[in-house]
Parts: C-alpha cells; structure tokens; sequence
C-alpha cells in the first residue's frame, strides 16, 4: 500500500498564527501535526508516502521541513496541487504516484488517538474497495457525515448538512483501491466548486462497491482552530512516555509527567505535567502549569503560564497575572507593560511584539 497526505489549505481558521506558517507545521506536544501523521502512516507499514501541497510559500515550508522523509525512513514525493479544489481533486491529480496500488489516504492537520496500523492491517487482508473511518460528533454539520443502513453498511455521505441525518463524521482518514479513480473521474464539482470526497464515496456505492465503515472509539481532532489545537496538545501530552533530558536545578521542583528536552534549563521554577519544555529553552523564577507546550529557544522568566502552546523563539518576561488558553506565535515578545489586566487570552501571529496593558 502506499500513503497520500494532504497538506494543501492557508490554515485561516487559526490566523494570524498561519498567515507566515504552514498550519501543518504548528506542534502539538512540540511535533508538528505533519510529522504525527507521517509517522501514523510509516507505523502502519507504509513507506511510499505522497504529500500533496499547494503552489505557495506554504508548500515551500512543508518541502524544506519534511524533505526527501529519511528521518523516518520513507520515501516522500511532493505532488503539486495548483488551487483547493477538493480532496477528490487531490486524489485525482495523485494517479500517477499511486498507480493501481492499493493506498491510505489521510489529512495532514488531524491527530487521532492509536494510530491507523490496525485499519490499514484490516483494509490490506481485505476485498473492500474502500474503508472510511468515522467517529461521532457533537457538530456534525461541521463535516462529511455517513448515514448506515439497519445491516451497518454506508447508506449515504452528505458534505456538510444544514441538518444532519446523523452524526457519524468522516474524520479525514481513508482507503481506497484503483477504482476510486473512476470515481473522482466521474463526478462535478459542489455548489463549492471543489470536487466533494463525499461525493466520490457515495458514487462507489451507488455502482455496487464495497464501502466498509469503521467507527472510531477513541479520540479525533481536527486541528483548525485554535481552541482545537490545545485540545489536541491535551491529549498528546497525557500519552506521552516524559523523561528529563535538560537541566533542572535543585531549587526547581518538576512533577513526574514533565519533559524537559536536552538543552532546556528550569532554573528556579515550578513544572506541573503534563507539560514538555523544548530544546534550548530557559524557564526561570516561573510557574508552567499543566498542559503547556513551550517550543525550543525559549525564554519563559518570571512569569506564568498554562494551558498554552508557545512556539520557537518566543520571550515572556515579568508578566503580572498567568497567561492561559493561548496560542503564541514564533519571535514573540511578551513583556510586562506599566498597566495590569487581571487576565490574558491570546492569539499571536509570527514575529509579534505586545506589551501587555
């Protein structure tokens, strides 16, 4: 089998964060979404791994971080993609990489909970010509919903209702054989003008194939927004094995699910896990509560901080009240201005400086 990612999209639903990275690239528990994903799909057993990405300075960074793959020892291949123009799209303009070959295809902004080994293990000793994972949703209107039959068969797939008839979701995650590309082929774009994965699947069904669904238990988040980033920056960093590869001094006191990365400094401080501090960062005279992922060069100082995701090269420094629920850009600069609000909530773009009133 062979893995397709898609890593198209401008990622507006969390700018400013996004207006100068790949949204891909943002970490969760300081790993970039994208390098999850590889690594699912490598775990399953695939190492011929296509990467579908748009034409703009985005796609520039995703090629630069990703590379050839040999840190995971795959083989990537980038596949341009000239506009959004839909996941069948993606598909469609993929033919050449993927061949006949049998294939997993999963969405590069989504982290879902153990893994996909045991779907593609299914698909594989199989003689389905596609399998959709889905799992239910509290907002299905939100995304691609499936309606089963009484016999638990795929019925129906909806792009998007304006009232759902279920709340089974599509959850970015699925496998196909050669005959989807008589599908993509045969079916127009949406009222979106994007050719509809939805709409591809249920053209497989309405001509006889077998359309097998698979109903995902644990958890699943689409990181889009911010909010869902942090969710998913929660349940990373409670599956993490923690371990103290930087420096802790003896005034310092780190709970037991903390990982302090190698070059990381917490000097007199407190660290509440689950929590990761990334390489080369400094925390000094703070407090960094649980479920906070601070990115590598770093200065956190005199200060505190929780529930936040901070990226690389960012300062915060003599802050007079904790910063929580927040999302923090690179080359941020956060220092205490002469004005003391009692809380804070922020989403920072690249290269921000604010001072706090």
């Amino acid at each position: 089998m062979k893995g397709l990612i898609l890593s198209g999209g401008k990622g507006s639903r969390l700018y400013p964060l996004t207006y100068t990275s790949a949204k891909q690239l943002v970490p969760v528990a300081n790993k970039p979404v994208l390098f999850r994903v590889i690594e699912a799909v490598r775990d399953a057993g695939i190492t011929d791994i296509g990467i579908v990405v748009g034409i703009d300075d985005n796609a520039r960074q995703v090629r630069e971080a990703v590379g050839r793959g040999n840190r995971w020892g795959v083989k990537v291949t980038f596949i341009p993609q000239e506009a959004p123009l839909g996941l069948a799209h993606a598909v469609k303009i993929s033919r050449d990489f993927l061949g006949d070959d049998r294939f997993v295809m999963f969405l590069g902004d989504n982290v879902i909970q153990g893994g996909i080994s045991e779907l593609i293990s299914q698909f594989a000793h199989s003689n389905w010509n596609s399998q959709i994972v889905l799992t239910r949703v509290e907002r299905p209107e939100q995304y691609g919903v499936a309606v089963l039959g009484e016999d638990g068969s795929v019925v129906r797939l909806i792009e998007k209702p304006k009232d759902p008839p279920s709340d089974l979701a599509l959850v970015g995650i699925y496998m196909f054989d050669h005959h989807i590309f008589e599908a993509v082929n045969a079916i127009k774009p949406s009222w979106r003008g994007e050719l509809e994965i939805t709409d591809a699947i249920q053209w497989l069904v309405d001509h006889g194939y077998s359309v097998h669904p698979y109903i995902h238990r644990g958890w699943w988040i689409d990181t889009g927004r911010p909010d869902d980033m942090l969710n998913a920056n929660d349940k990373v960093l409670e599956e993490l094995k923690h371990e103290i590869r930087g420096f802790v001094d003896k005034e310092s006191r780190v709970s037991d699910n903390v990982t302090i990365e190698e070059g990381a400094e917490v000097i007199n401080s407190v660290i509440r896990g689950p929590t990761i501090i990334g390489e080369k960062t400094r925390i000094v005279n703070s407090y960094v509560g649980p479920f906070t992922s601070i990115y590598h060069h770093c200065v956190i100082e005199n200060s505190e901080i929780e529930h936040c995701i901070v990226l690389e090269h960012s300062v915060i420094e003599d802050i007079p009240a904790r910063i929580a629920d927040s999302l923090i850009g690179r080359y941020v600069e956060l220092r205490r201005s002469p004005y003391k609000p009692k809380a804070y909530k922020l989403t920072l773009g690249d290269h921000s400086k604010v001072g706090i009133l």
